[in-house]
């Protein structure tokens, strides 16, 4: 993790990068020279204006100041269907600051109303993967930040067109290397374009060993010349058979044969009716995968055993916001910030009532010697200003309001949210028919539908099922081999005192305390695994009061003697990543074993069937966005996160390593 931002010059007026000692855009008129170099070099307009069109993917090298994203956004709402989607990724490695890029922004007025919604969503630009979202979904940008090279390879997507932009390949050599334009063969297909205000002859001849065939064009003002062209699939089946193992996805475009058997693994369904979905389970997990499925335009059934949503381990008072980052770049750390800044971005969407959320910053004591190095660890990747910051004790204590004995990490947007207020929010959506009451209690395929029955026959029927049950999970038949296991935990509510009061911020070390709402304060929680009772116990109290006193001894307490707490049970993974994907048939593969170099699309899945399950006590962070991942997966968007972590989530894994079929293990990749 580096922190490098942008360096410019704007001596001339115009952003100059010194890092790369090069312009953004033209001095000409940079507007202009988007439009023509890559809206018109790429035939969008005349693409964007078909009747049938359901959604379409640009790829970007060099996300600057957003100038092109910003046209190509203008673009699409001026001519695109009103239910097309469109999917934007740009890469960056050096972004530019958010009060940068508002002042290069500024420099296109006509632009002011577009730049303002990036702007509002231009933060916390961590290496990695970052999803913002406009116009009610119907477009999304997908940031990669760190370098192309790096972050292409990862990419899991369809690319309809490039955007090679970027700084002059005698200026930034290091992008324009032949990993580039593999990664662009891996994503293409036969119909994608590409345009690049530069005719170098790196470019050249990189794109034609790549599969692309080209055309020398008249450049934009002073350039005389610049390189479009298109994909060609025949000259580069290597190319598109990787593609094929890795992204099957062919919505709305050609595909070669060797696509189309892998593609069969995958239904998609856009550019057709959008076909029913079944979420099985009321907590967050099955409210936000509801969600966002609704939001593409499917009919979701959402069942839930209980009267209301939300009476699980998702029916806490208070749930923490705040990310439990790691001190390298392992795939629990990933997950935490992506899902941290995810639901960031839906909270801010949902607006939910004041009463239910506050984002009023999150302290995490370092309690111990072990817990300041691993800080120090986190602090040292030097992530965004504004993401996370350390304190001593004393700033720490101004920034709760009370005496605290440690410092730590302060996530100065972070906060608490109540787990039901969110799962009624997100599952208050026209697309979607709660079934509350209803024990879904067995799977049964019939034709190409899933049949969902409780104890009298069946209660729904869907081509596609994700399962976001948490324990329950591991009764149904094809989803036993994931292997989840339950924790009880219970939480102490504790009648807020004069002093306590004063507490603004929630505290954390291995449990936390909340700032009061209505009176009270939400302390916890116990973490008891082998452990199934839902008996709230003194001695369990008693645990959270010592946890409290550790974390804020001059902290005074109002006891009573009749305590309240509630008790749920998580549902926990053995290495504590949650699952998230497509399901294999454990009979089938345990009777006909692959070979460890076979092809993960020709494994025996269970077509339509998903999880979203395992999530933890971090289910708040990470379940809305094992959700995004399933709904771009089944819709053929491009994935949310990158290629890696896909694979770390992958629901099946824990029954391949069994078979000594590890590598196997990819998820959404595997096909």
């Amino acid at each position: 993790m580096t922190k490098q931002h942008a360096t410019l010059d704007w001596a001339s007026g115009l952003p100059y990068s010194t890092q790369f000692e090069d312009i953004y855009f033209s001095i000409d008129s940079g507007l202009e020279e988007t439009r023509y170099v890559f809206l018109k070099q790429n035939q969008l307009p005349e693409r964007w204006q078909q009747p049938d069109l359901k959604q379409f993917t640009i790829a970007e090298t060099g996300f600057g100041t957003g100038l092109n994203f910003l046209c190509a956004w203008q673009l699409w709402k001026a001519l695109a269907p009103d239910k097309a989607r469109l999917h934007f990724i740009s890469t960056e490695k050096y972004p530019l600051t958010p009060q940068d890029m508002t002042t290069a922004l500024a420099l296109w007025p006509e632009l002011a109303d577009l730049s303002a919604q990036l702007r509002a969503q231009y933060q916390h630009l961590s290496t990695g993967w970052h999803k913002l979202m406009f116009d009610q979904g119907r477009v999304t940008l997908t940031l990669l930040i760190g370098d192309a090279n790096d972050t292409l390879p990862q990419l899991h997507a369809r690319i309809d067109a490039w955007f090679l932009d970027g700084f002059a390949p005698s200026k930034n050599p290091e992008m324009w290397q032949p990993g580039l334009f593999s990664a662009m063969a891996r994503l293409s297909h036969a119909d994608t374009t590409f345009a690049t205000f530069t005719s170098a002859g790196i470019v050249k001849r990189g794109l034609q060993a790549a599969g692309f065939h080209m055309n020398k064009v008249a450049g934009f003002g002073r350039k005389r010349e610049m390189l479009s062209g298109h994909f060609v699939a025949g000259e580069s089946q290597h190319a598109i058979s990787q593609a094929a193992r890795v992204l099957p996805n062919n919505i709305g475009n050609k595909l070669p044969n060797v696509v189309v058997k892998a593609a069969r693994a995958f239904p998609n369904n856009v550019g057709n009716k959008l076909p029913n979905i079944i979420v099985i389970g009321g907590g967050i997990a099955g409210a936000s995968t509801s969600r966002a499925f609704a939001e593409r335009g499917w009919q979701v059934t959402l069942i839930e055993r209980h009267a209301e949503l939300a009476q699980e381990a998702s029916g806490n008072p208070v749930g923490v916001i705040y990310p439990r980052l790691a001190g390298s770049d392992a795939a629990l750390g990933r997950i935490a910030l992506n899902g941290y800044l995810h639901l960031l971005r839906l909270l801010n969407k949902l607006k939910l009532d004041s009463d239910d959320f506050d984002l009023c910053g999150v302290l995490q004591l370092a309690f111990n010697s072990r817990e300041v190095t691993r800080c120090q660890g986190i602090i040292a990747q030097n992530f965004p200003d504004g993401l996370v910051q350390w304190v001593d004790a004393e700033q720490a204590s101004n920034i709760a309001g009370i005496a605290l004995s440690h410092g730590g990490l302060h996530f100065p947007s972070a906060g608490w949210v109540k787990p039901r207020a969110l799962c009624i929010a997100l599952a208050n959506h026209p697309n979607i028919t709660l079934q509350s009451s209803t024990a879904a209690l067995k799977l049964q395929r019939e034709g190409e539908l899933w049949q969902v029955l409780d104890a009298h026959g069946v209660i729904a029927q869907a081509p596609y099922v994700v399962m976001a049950s948490a324990n329950d999970t591991m009764q149904f038949a094809q989803s036993a081999h994931c292997e989840l296991e339950p924790v009880r935990g219970q939480i102490t509510l504790l009648p807020a005192s004069a002093e306590s009061e004063a507490l603004r911020t929630v505290v954390c070390t291995e449990g936390y305390i909340s700032p009061a709402t209505q009176g009270m304060h939400c302390i916890g929680a116990t973490f008891s695994p082998n452990d199934t009772s839902l008996e709230v116990r003194e001695s369990d109290h008693q645990a959270n009061i010592a946890m409290l006193n550790k974390l804020a001894p001059a902290l005074k307490l109002n006891l009573t003697d009749k305590l309240q707490g509630r008790v749920s049970l998580r549902c926990t993974t053995s290495d504590y990543l949650p699952m998230a994907g497509p399901l294999l048939d454990s009979e089938l593969l345990a009777s006909n074993p692959p070979r460890h170099n076979a092809a993960p699309a020709s494994l025996p899945w269970l077509e339509g069937l998903y999880v979203n399950v395992g999530h933890g006590s971090k289910g708040l962070i990470n379940a809305p966005l094992c959700a995004e991942i399933i709904a771009s997966a089944l819709c053929g968007e491009p994935a949310p996160v990158d290629a890696k972590l896909l694979a770390a989530l992958d629901p099946n894994r824990v029954l391949l390593r069994k078979m000594g079929l590890k590598r196997l293990a990819l998820g959404f990749c595997a096909y």
